[in-house]
């Protein structure tokens, strides 16, 4: 009887040994899991164009749909971030995200950035990044002023990026150009364009929206000389480790982009196809 008692205690030991290490293992390897879907922040990149009270065309976003986006955001837990904090750390140069991170970018440098969202920008307090091109600031009707743009500086929650120096469509260029020409045609809109916008609003431009979300290898090369540290194209998909700093993904949106459909983009969910201009 006592060979036997021990005999079965000496079972048991091994059968709660082997429990435990397997339980170990689980809850190891879910640890694992999540500081390896954190450690790929997965950010989407929210990029806007044009706001008004109605929508005139295929990419304004009506005022109370951007203010309703801001809203979810905040009531949902979300952590708006400059886009400068986001490719530091791509860069290995700042810290991880915050889970629920969200980035909020525009381009062009349309009027109504100043007339329609600035009043929104101020009331939520959050950060923006405007990719320009500086050929039309103070010149287009439809674009800002550099005045104006001195004015969202000042409120300190807008940093101002390039967006070539007049919006090419680049495969047009280079079937348009010799190759020599149409080098030299690439190096005058990204340099243009970083040169005026420094000058203008004395701030640092190492960032770049390709026009049309059109870029390649050429296009990539060349940028990097010129000195920008990251890109950004129209792909409707979130940021991931894996991205090329120079062709990082954004969500073209639209007014139709507010509900379920918000909220399937912010999930990662929405329809990944490339939305033209």
């Amino acid at each position: 009887m006592t060979k036997a008692f021990y005999q079965h205690s000496r079972t048991s030991a091994i059968y709660f040994l082997v429990f435990s290490l397997i339980l170990w293992f689980f809850l190891n390897k879910s640890g694992a899991e999540s500081v390896m879907l954190h450690s790929d922040p997965s950010v989407p990149i929210l990029l806007y164009h044009r706001f008004s009270t109605t929508v005139t065309d295929s990419m304004t976003v009506t005022t109370p749909v951007f203010r309703s986006h801001l809203r979810y955001l905040k009531e949902h837990g979300y952590t708006i971030l400059p886009l400068r904090q986001l490719v530091q750390y791509y860069l290995r140069k700042g810290p991880l995200p915050p889970a629920r991170s969200v980035v909020i970018v525009v381009d062009d440098g349309h009027k109504s950035v100043y007339t329609d969202m600035l009043p929104v920008v101020r009331e939520f307090n959050i950060p923006v990044t405007l990719f320009i091109y500086p050929s039309a600031i103070s010149n287009a009707p439809y674009a800002m002023t550099w005045e104006q743009l001195h004015i969202l500086k000042k409120t300190g929650l807008f940093e101002f990026q390039s967006h070539s120096y007049w919006h090419p469509n680049f495969k047009k260029e280079k079937k348009r150009l010799t190759p020599g020409e149409y080098e030299k045609f690439i190096e005058i809109q990204l340099r243009k364009s970083k040169e005026k916008i420094q000058r203008e609003l004395n701030v640092t431009v190492d960032m770049l929206a390709w026009p049309f979300g059109i870029y390649d290898d050429q296009l990539v090369s060349m940028a990097s000389k010129q000195g920008y540290v990251a890109g950004f194209t129209i792909e409707r998909r979130h940021t991931h480790n894996t991205d090329s700093i120079m062709t990082l993904p954004r969500y073209l949106m639209t007014n139709q982009d507010s509900g379920k459909r918000f909220q399937a983009i912010l999930t990662g969910h929405a329809s990944p196809q490339r939305v033209q201009y």
